[in-house]
């Protein structure tokens, strides 16, 4: 439970201070007066990043050259004050309780979340990078030591991927190019068996929930990763040799592409609806209710985690919903505390506010 959120610099506030509701808290303001910058602070307290863009800086205030974030919660009878140091010109810095973090994965999933914003209602539809980044936000948060494997991960990729496109002007660079893979075949097996058994968990709540919201279609989840996997549930160390195999086998290939043609930064989270493709066949509606049953499954696997649900971020999404998927959202919320941001203030009585915030200008009342 978030008890209080401090910003300073931070997008369009100067400074912000709120007291959190143990339960429901309402933002409410017009269109660009920041009721989504306190979101995607709260959200930042456990992931550690800003959603809406991958440069921390460009979370400081126009004008300025540092900023924080620092949020006091709750976690298992425990009172944690989490800040977050942005800069604009350095490194962003981590302290827990008044000391800096050596490492920022230590405080990554203290505080866990679980974000619900209108770009999610298109999950469904949107390319497999868009459900990639789903699964590693929950595995982040669930599994710490996932982050790290990832960031890891995309480093050794990033570097494999410049000796290919740099090889055909300096061709010495290949003599690297066998270290490299093997580095991503090593990480990339531990990905592969944390995605797998995520998903499968995932599927069976995700199918549960969305039998409730549409009775008459049923909902499965499939994990799309390297042809070359047989069992994405095998041992690490079986996974990482079909990986080789795999790898090796398509070395001319890769070269001649100049590109890393698969690996876990190409998998997929493939969904169904009644046995089609939920991608290319679902209409607007049945998408959207596919997109809420994941997340609310997402949220719902938090909860199975450790007994306790996350924070819920609720991001003007009722906005985008009809009636009827509104009231399948709010009869999901259950227990556990809610920030939910809104243009229309009589919102407020379907939700049973406990705080209501008016957001007008980068100012709160």
């Amino acid at each position: 439970m978030i008890q209080t959120l401090t910003l300073e610099n931070f997008r369009n506030y100067e400074t912000a201070h709120l007291t959190f509701d143990p339960a429901v808290n309402l933002i409410v303001g017009e269109n660009a007066q920041g009721k989504t910058n306190l979101l995607e602070a709260a959200a930042a307290l456990s992931s550690l990043r800003l959603f809406r863009t991958a440069q921390k800086k460009e979370g400081l205030r126009f004008g300025t050259d540092h900023g924080r974030i620092i949020g006091t919660f709750d976690v298992e009878n425990r009172d944690i004050t989490l800040e977050m140091r942005l800069h604009r010109d350095r490194a962003l810095e981590v302290f827990q309780n008044g000391i800096r973090l050596r490492r920022q994965s230590e405080a990554r999933g203290i505080l866990r979340t679980v974000l619900f914003c209108p770009d999610d209602l298109f999950l469904v539809r949107a390319g497999a990078a868009a459900r990639r980044r789903f699964l590693d936000a929950a595995l982040c948060q669930l599994r710490p030591q996932y982050a790290g494997i990832l960031a890891e991960y995309e480093r050794v990729l990033g570097h494999k991927l410049r000796i290919l496109k740099d090889s055909e002007e300096k061709p010495a660079l290949l003599d690297l190019l066998d270290d490299f893979t093997l580095r991503l075949c090593r990480l990339g097996a531990r990905i592969i068996r944390y995605r797998a058994y995520y998903i499968r968990k995932l599927g069976q709540c995700a199918g549960a929930l969305h039998a409730e919201a549409a009775p008459h279609e049923t909902l499965t989840c499939c994990y799309q990763t390297v042809s070359g996997v047989t069992d994405p549930y095998a041992s690490a160390a079986v996974i990482e040799v079909q990986l080789q195999n795999h790898a090796f086998a398509h070395r001319a290939a890769e070269i001649a592409a100049q590109s890393c043609l698969s690996g876990p930064h190409k998998d997929d989270l493939v969904l169904h609806l009644g046995g089609v493709s939920a991608s290319s066949y679902a209409s607007q509606g049945q998408a959207r209710t596919a997109a809420l049953a994941l997340k609310l499954a997402e949220r719902q696997l938090f909860f199975d985690e450790d007994n306790a649900y996350p924070v819920l971020l609720l991001d003007d999404v009722l906005s985008e919903l009809d009636r009827r998927r509104q009231d399948f959202v709010l009869n999901h919320l259950g227990q556990g505390q809610v920030l939910i941001t809104c243009c229309e203030p009589d919102t407020a009585a379907r939700f049973r506010a406990g705080t209501v915030f008016h957001v007008q200008g980068g100012t709160i009342a």
